[in-house]
């Protein structure tokens, strides 16, 4: 629903372009995130001692691996464990990852309204393309950018800005969907107005709510 109270000065703005985030905000995605560390271990036959998905936030792939080898007596080599572990989040994307309810309606009724699309993902390019492609949608967007492309992550304005200027549209006209908290706090700080969208796996709903300019529980009861 819409929030007025948004800190991104109101609603009465002209939108003519809206750049979408991917896991969490397009894709009910963020739980293989959440869980790939201790599911793959279990995989293997081994009970993860600690919370792991924790812990791997701070590490890479292959320090990941290193450490299911030191820490878990895991006998496979660093480089075929993460063959596996991308194999299983790739089989998700390409075959499971499904839209937030009413996202395709939504994406239409934008694209009918003529503004114009756009993602900004630190997701690989492929897995999005994949996921959005069986979904029905990725025709809708005029470009796809990841953090990867841009070399900065999201705590930096660079991905919102190369995706505005695909778009053709300056921030001030050009909503920003996001579900984490210090993605939209980015944008918001470079002149883009925001739109949060719940997902139970972002704690900070308050400060969310308080920031946007519209705070989105379901896309299909959203009117923008």
């Amino acid at each position: 629903m819409p929030g007025p109270e948004g800190a991104g000065g109101g609603n009465c703005r002209v939108i003519k372009g809206a750049i979408f985030d991917v896991d969490g905000t397009l894709l009910d995605s963020m739980h293989i995130w959440d869980s790939i560390g201790e599911d793959y271990l279990r995989s293997l036959g081994y009970e993860p001692r600690e919370k792991l998905n924790e812990k791997f936030k701070t590490m890479s792939l292959s320090q990941a691996a290193a450490y299911y080898r030191s820490e878990y007596g895991v006998a496979l080599s660093v480089e075929r464990i993460c063959a596996e572990v991308n194999g299983r989040i790739e089989n998700f994307y390409r075959n499971e990852a499904s839209l937030k309810p009413g996202a395709a309606e939504f994406l239409k009724r934008l694209v009918q309204k003529d503004i114009k699309l756009a993602i900004a993902t630190a997701t690989d390019d492929y897995l999005v393309e994949a996921a959005l492609r069986r979904c029905g949608v990725l025709g809708l967007f005029s470009g796809l950018f990841t953090c990867a492309m841009t070399g900065r992550g999201k705590t930096e304005p660079d991905i919102y800005r190369a995706a505005a200027a695909r778009l053709g549209t300056r921030p001030r006209e050009t909503l920003v969907f996001e579900d984490a908290l210090y993605a939209l706090k980015t944008a918001r700080a470079d002149g883009f107005p925001t739109a949060a969208v719940y997902d139970p796996h972002e704690p900070g709903q308050k400060e969310l709510r308080e920031l946007a300019d519209y705070y989105i529980e379901d896309f299909s009861s959203f009117i923008l």
